[in-house]
């Protein structure tokens, strides 16, 4: 039906569901963001990347995802209800493979039960930054991921955001 690559038939039109849940809190100097320092996953290793963020696993939907992974890689309890539509970002590698063809839902949180707390290996290092502050960091942000943490920062961010695409 499809051939290995990702390129034949039935995965030409597959793209790659993922959610990203964006916890957000009150800090002395406004509002901040938790970051998590990406390590041994072979995918931007030693870039800082949202709280919690994974696939979309068949048969879940995206608000399942989110509250899987805030359990998963935080050790928070998240209701779906808490859950504030941030952003889709339609984001390419540009290689024409499926498998580069993504679309990620970026999910806003400000409530959950429990404290923040690294339960994975997929990351060492775990922060809150304010918003307007992730220059500080050292280290840099995962691209794509920075695109919308950025348009948080500067005010609305825009309901569909895209990344990787030529520019018209």
């Amino acid at each position: 039906m499809s051939d290995p690559s990702g390129t034949g038939p039935v995965d030409r039109y597959r793209v790659v569901p993922a959610a990203y849940l964006v916890l957000l809190r009150e800090g002395a100097g406004g509002e901040e963001v938790l970051l998590q320092l990406r390590s041994g996953t072979g995918y931007m290793d030693d870039h800082w990347a949202c709280g919690a963020a994974g696939h979309v696993e068949a048969g879940e939907s995206v608000l399942e995802a989110a509250v899987r992974e805030a359990r998963e890689e935080l050790g928070l309890e998240v209701s779906p209800a808490d859950l504030l539509p941030l952003t889709t970002l339609h984001r390419t590698g540009g290689t024409g493979r499926a498998i580069d063809e993504r679309v990620d839902f970026f999910l806003a949180c400000r409530r959950w039960d429990g404290e923040p707390a690294l339960r994975e290996t997929k990351a060492s290092d775990l922060r809150w930054v304010p918003l307007d502050a992730l220059d500080s960091l050292p280290g840099p942000v995962v691209p794509h991921e920075r695109l919308v943490l950025a348009a948080l920062a500067a005010g609305p961010v825009p309901p569909v955001m895209t990344f990787g695409f030529p520019q018209h």
